[in-house]
């Protein structure tokens, strides 16, 4: 009698099988959203070395000099100032295509032997 209930009773079968549609559902949407943000935080990285790329760090500094006191012209202290231009390097802004190579066909393979091809 017990064997026969149990045989009998599908309540158990119907919220399997739902669970598993929702798991289902969730999971491909996980895939999707997960995909989503990937391609969000790859943008933002790429704002950000843009931004980096486009600070310019050119800087210059003149010289200074100290004369001595009674005028001899000489110096007492020379520092020599300094200048640097920043060029705009290859991959600032966008500027560089990081693609694949195109697929190339194969040609004819030698098998060796007599017959050549």
């Amino acid at each position: 009698m017990i064997l026969t209930q149990l045989l009998h009773d599908e309540t158990g079968f119907i919220v399997s099988a739902e669970l598993v549609l929702i798991a289902t559902i969730l999971v491909i949407g996980l895939i999707v959203g997960l995909s989503e943000v990937q391609h969000a935080v790859v943008q933002e990285l790429n704002d950000v070395g843009d931004a980096i790329g486009s600070i310019n760090q050119s800087f210059l500094y003149t010289g200074f000099a100290g004369r001595k006191a009674r005028g001899q012209g000489r110096f007492k202290s020379i520092t020599f100032g300094s200048a640097f231009g920043d060029a705009f390097d290859d991959c600032d802004n966008d500027q560089c295509a990081l693609t694949c190579m195109p697929p190339v066909p194969e040609g004819p393979k030698f098998r060796g032997g007599r017959g050549g091809f």
